[in-house]
């Protein structure tokens, strides 16, 4: 096992800029899983990261221990304990950090039967929360427009708890072309709709339109709904979060389907 000790060292210092730039991780095509829990869905989904990093603490660990065994072959590094933590994003880092390659999905919007297009969503805990969301109910597909947050980021890894693993991801997409190759219905929410959610029936091929937290669908996209459905509210609020609204959707439409 090699051990890095100092911050001149060049493959930390490569390390610190994926941590830090989402340009950096999509020329090197390449990001950093933070924490046990992300890993081990990596290795799940049947793949093998490309290099772990630990610091002095995880090699006591005994669930670190049975990861490093599941990843047997891949290198290893152990980084001082102030490298590691300039590397985690987490107040008490967990000792285990993963180098991966960027998944490439290979299907088109014409071959999804439950997709997510999500058109400038900024936030990335929203971001992440709706893929962990599609990831559980099922879809195939997520389509992020070039507005959204980075999809590999390091917060938006940890918000979505593994479900980056069980979806194509398809980012920087042309949503209105996206669209338009939907073989099936269409669906936006909109608090202007006259139809409930509840009224509809999802259980073909559909895909569920989520706009802007702030600004929600362009007028354009919004256009391009087969159908606007309304989610009843009957409480004193105005609105849900997009994150919480997109969750609700996606359910409605497992609980017909099932």
């Amino acid at each position: 096992m090699k051990h890095i000790q100092s911050r001149d060292n060049p493959f930390f210092k490569e390390l610190v800029k994926l941590c830090g730039s989402a340009r950096q991780r999509g020329k090197a095509n390449q990001t950093l899983l933070d924490g046990a829990h992300l890993l081990a869905a990596y290795l799940d989904a049947g793949k093998l990261p490309q290099h772990i990093l630990l610091n002095a603490a995880a090699l006591r660990d005994a669930e670190i221990t049975a990861l490093l065994e599941r990843a047997a072959g891949v290198p290893v590094t152990q980084l001082d304990d102030k490298l590691f933590a300039e590397l985690s994003e987490l107040k008490t880092p967990t000792g285990i950090l993963a180098l991966i390659g960027l998944p490439q999905p290979t299907g088109t919007m014409a071959d999804s039967r439950f997709a997510l297009l999500l058109e400038d969503i900024q936030d990335p805990g929203n971001l992440g929360s709706m893929l962990r969301s599609a990831a559980a109910a099922g879809c195939d597909a997520v389509f992020l427009s070039t507005g959204c947050a980075d999809a590999w980021s390091p917060k938006v890894l940890r918000a979505a708890m593994g479900g980056h693993f069980a979806l194509g991801i398809y980012e920087r997409q042309d949503l209105p072309g996206v669209a338009r190759a939907f073989p099936g219905t269409l669906l936006a929410a909109s608090l202007q709709a006259k139809r409930s959610l509840y009224d509809c029936d999802l259980r073909g091929n559909i895909a569920f339109l989520v706009g802007n937290e702030g600004a929600g669908l362009s007028a354009g996209l919004l256009d391009m709904a087969t159908q606007t459905v309304a989610i009843p509210m009957p409480g004193k609020i105005e609105s849900l979060n997009a994150a919480a609204a997109t969750a609700i959707c996606l359910f409605e439409a497992v609980r017909q389907r099932m």
